[in-house]
């Protein structure tokens, strides 16, 4: 709680300008209040944070999916932060400010590469389940994409529009990448290598009809994967990330600056891969200029050997150990017919800390 008040007060001094320099302080439209009044409450556009003039008009003219422009960013929080739980940067959330990631993605790391990138794609997955279930009314299935149905089924349900909650994400949030220095530039690209991972793990669901559960008929549609197939290919991007160098040349509309990629014996990166090109700092101790909670008082696994291991995650400073007692089901039995009952046990377990 001291290190989450430490780095607000930074951020209050460094001043809010700066911040919204930095990355989108919409995104807060994920956490808090604003998010679960949401959908009890009109949308004000004009008092969402952060909002450039095309996101404003854009809010205006579609309000009405508004609720799941921030239902996305939030899945992408949640995402980011399961897929960072065992990493010295597990992806923190600051409470009651806009910058709602602290200083951490000031920097162009590979984090501020991920959180981009898996923010982009929630909002572009939110907002296309939306139109499949209905609950938003100016978009729909997708009717464009089908081809000629396979041996043994034939298209029906719901294809879900994927391209129309990319755009979305793409006009929303790009609408304020459009500077030209290399940090819009690296932005612009995660962001769309966010999106275009829906795209490359679209599936076809099926469903059988017939007798007795029979499969005489069978109709499918294209679906998107659960998220979580998304933040487990993302996190496969964040590790293979590729290190860019910036550019310097000039336009007709003065200097502009583009990313090349440091390496020239490495493959380039495509629009499916994340880019960045700053350092990312350790994380090992709190900083409030870097954003770095530390790793004091994390848990750890004593057994492994990988970045959630005690020795990596404590960043050699060791760990404690204690014991907990915990309240488990056990002992369960099946009753025809049917319900299982269980008794409650009490079990020790030994928790590891870091020092």
């Amino acid at each position: 709680m001291l290190r989450m008040i430490s780095l607000g007060c930074f951020l209050l001094l460094f001043g809010l300008t700066h911040v919204m320099a930095s990355y989108p302080i919409w995104w807060s439209l994920a956490v808090g209040h604003q998010y679960s009044s949401m959908g009890t409450q009109p949308i004000l556009c004009g008092s969402i944070p952060g909002l450039v003039p095309k996101q404003l008009r854009f809010c205006r003219n579609y309000v009405e999916i508004m609720p799941s422009v921030a239902e996305g960013v939030k899945i992408g929080i949640q995402e980011c932060q399961h897929q960072f739980r065992g990493r010295r940067w597990n992806c923190t959330t600051l409470n009651n400010n806009l910058a709602i990631f602290g200083p951490v993605l000031d920097k162009a790391t590979r984090e501020s590469a991920f959180v981009h990138a898996i923010a982009s794609a929630g909002v572009a997955f939110a907002v296309t389940r939306a139109c499949a279930d209905g609950s938003a009314t100016i978009c729909g299935c997708d009717t464009r994409h089908k081809g000629p149905p396979g041996e043994g089924w034939k298209w029906g349900g719901c294809s879900e529009d994927v391209d129309f909650g990319s755009m979305v994400s793409r006009e929303f949030a790009d609408a304020r990448e459009n500077r030209p220095d290399a940090r819009s530039a690296m932005n612009r690209h995660n962001n769309e290598a966010g999106r275009t991972s829906l795209n490359s793990n679209m599936f076809l669901r099926c469903k059988c009809h017939g007798l007795s559960g029979s499969c005489e008929v069978k109709t499918c549609w294209w679906s998107q994967p659960d998220f979580r197939v998304i933040g487990d290919y993302m996190k496969d991007k964040y590790d293979s990330a590729s290190e860019m160098v910036v550019e310097k040349h000039r336009e007709s509309r003065g200097w502009v600056e583009t990313l090349r990629p440091k390496y020239n014996n490495f493959k380039p990166p495509t629009e499916r891969d994340l880019v960045y090109y700053e350092s990312s700092p350790n994380f090992c101790e709190p900083n409030p200029e870097t954003g770095s909670f530390g790793t004091r008082d994390r848990i750890c696994n004593l057994t492994s050997h990988g970045i959630d291991g005690c020795d990596l995650l404590c960043c050699g400073r060791g760990h404690n150990t204690r014991t907990e007692k915990r309240k488990e089901k056990c002992h369960c039995i099946f009753h025809w017919c049917c319900y299982v009952s269980c008794q409650e046990c009490v079990r020790i377990y030994d928790v590891h800390t870091c020092k």
